[in-house]
């Protein structure tokens, strides 16, 4: 049967980083994964990440809702709709406002037979850790029913922060595994079954559907225009990304901006199927404040000679 894992975490924790190191890992063990990405502003967009490795069959996208609750019947039957093949492993990644404890009471009813029962595995940001505010709660809700849980941002942080952060987490859910990062291995996933930890309160995940939108980039774009619109762009928005061509580069190259504030770059080799795009998320989000932002970023810089 084929094991499902379900991966999440909050904006910036490190999903869509933890998915590419596990689905690498299973392509060089001779695993056939297929992999499922939820966002609220074109998952398309990171789904394009993957296309260096993994067939466009193997990368479903699933935009515009959340899987806990509106866009659950949408992923199960994604799910269902995935093949049998030999050396099967499913990855699904949730976006990062996703009720996790919700998200597994819905996902396991109702799939085929071909299925095990969906497992979790939660990224958790130790520098970041419960330093949210009124985002907290969900961080902790996030945690709560995974069998795994993986350390990131760890470079740099206190051995005494990163064991009161593995206090925290046990305190929460005490039959979890915790690794750092350089500990996990896809060996670790081969026998993880589902959580029987019961969290400890119930969040009203309606508080953390924030708005989201996306608009599109001049292509090719400069870079200190990008600069100047990632530093404009507020910071109740927590999550930014996207992607361009910068200044004279021959590539795409995708940029992300978390909520700790940390920018991002990386080169991508591939067409870009969506077009060059600014996508955001978190109250505030809005389409005409990106446009006036990017605009004052032309002018500002002169961009094109023009003001």
């Amino acid at each position: 049967m084929e094991q499902i894992i379900v991966i999440v975490g909050f904006l910036g924790a490190g999903k869509t980083t933890l998915l590419k190191k596990l689905t690498s890992e299973y392509l060089e063990k001779k695993w056939n994964p297929v992999i499922i990405l939820n966002d609220y502003q074109n998952a398309n967009m990171d789904s394009q990440q993957f296309l260096d490795f993994l067939e466009p069959s193997q990368i479903n996208a699933l935009n515009g809702s959340c899987i806990c609750c509106s866009g659950v019947t949408e992923l199960r039957t994604q799910v269902n709709n995935i093949p049998e093949r030999a050396n099967a492993v499913t990855l699904i990644e949730a976006n990062g406002t996703t009720d996790a404890c919700e998200l597994m009471g819905f996902l396991g009813v109702g799939l085929k037979e071909q299925f095990l029962p969906p497992v979790q595995v939660s990224v958790v940001d130790a520098k970041n850790w419960q330093k949210r505010g009124y985002n907290n709660q969900l961080e902790s809700n996030q945690i709560q029913v995974s069998s795994l849980i993986v350390l990131s941002h760890t470079d740099g942080v206190e051995e005494s922060r990163i064991e009161a952060v593995k206090g925290d987490i046990s305190y929460l859910n005490p039959s979890a595994t915790i690794l750092l990062w350089d500990e996990l291995k896809t060996s670790d996933l081969m026998d993880l079954t589902p959580s029987t930890n019961k969290p400890k309160e119930k969040m009203d995940h309606h508080k953390s559907h924030w708005s989201s939108c996306s608009v599109d980039l001049p292509n090719p774009y400069p870079s200190e225009c990008l600069k100047k619109v990632m530093s404009d762009i507020p910071e109740s928005i927590l999550r930014v990304k996207g992607c361009t061509r910068l200044d004279d580069d021959e590539h795409y190259t995708f940029f992300e901006r978390v909520p700790s504030g940390d920018v991002s770059l990386r080169t991508y080799y591939g067409d870009l199927i969506t077009g060059p795009k600014l996508l955001v998320i978190g109250p505030g989000s809005d389409p005409v404040l990106l446009e006036k932002i990017i605009d004052e970023s032309k002018g500002s810089l002169k961009y094109g000679g023009k003001d």
